[in-house]
């Protein structure tokens, strides 16, 4: 979700870096690239740790401190480009589609304020929540849960996963899926090497590369690509 269909990753680097720098450190985005994807206690020890803030800042008073700023930031999330379209399509195509994400739900509901009807059209939500996954990504446990929801469960390999974090990628090929990244333009892209494909913005995603309905202005003008 976040990075993939909303612009919410840009909200999280100013206000850890404000953070950071009420300690004289440095928020780098080669921080950033550890911390993405990560749920929010992890992604907060790493920040502690990699800024040597042990005895200042613990991660849950970081937490703390981060989440009074995001909930004021986080309703007025917008769409990446193509994120509508592309959900649109696929959920009128009938293609089956689970949103997971590392954010809890109370997150989850701030940062889809002005999108709820599109949110809606997953089929199956998973959250970061302990109730649902015990392990984070780079764990599979999220997409394997996700995948689940359906009975019978879909073989990994036939799922798709769209990711913006290395740590995604890295679960999803763990759970045997196949991933395309779209990762943020500032990310060094020596991490997105274990995705089967990169693209710059869903606005490059071909669904009839992956075996999904072609968008409609492409049904006769683009050929179609068989995935078995």
């Amino acid at each position: 979700m976040d990075g993939l269909l909303l612009d919410t990753e840009g909200m999280y680097t100013v206000v850890q870096q404000r953070l950071a720098q009420k300690f004289g450190k440095e928020f780098t985005w080669a921080l950033k690239a550890r911390m993405m994807g990560l749920k929010a206690i992890e992604a907060a020890r790493v920040l502690v740790d990699e800024l040597e803030l042990q005895g200042q800042l613990t991660p849950e008073q970081f937490l703390a401190d981060r989440e009074e700023a995001l909930d004021e930031m986080f309703p007025t999330a917008q769409l990446l480009p193509g994120a509508e379209r592309l959900l649109r399509h696929l959920a009128a195509c009938g293609v089956p589609m689970c949103l997971a994400t590392s954010s809890h739900l109370r997150h989850f509901t701030l940062k889809t304020t002005l999108h709820g009807e599109l949110f809606e059209l997953f089929n199956h939500r998973v959250t970061g929540g302990r109730d649902q996954i015990s392990s984070g990504k780079p764990a599979p446990d999220i997409f394997l849960h996700a995948a689940g929801l359906w009975q019978p469960a879909p073989d990994p390999s036939c799922c798709l996963v769209l990711e913006d974090a290395p740590s995604g990628v890295a679960a999803a090929k763990a759970a045997g899926m196949r991933c395309v990244m779209v990762p943020d333009p500032n990310l060094d892209r020596a991490l997105c090497g274990g995705a089967d494909l990169v693209l710059d913005s869903l606005e490059q995603f071909q669904p009839q590369a992956w075996g999904l309905p072609p968008f409609p202005a492409e049904r006769y003008s683009t050929p179609s690509i068989a995935i078995e």
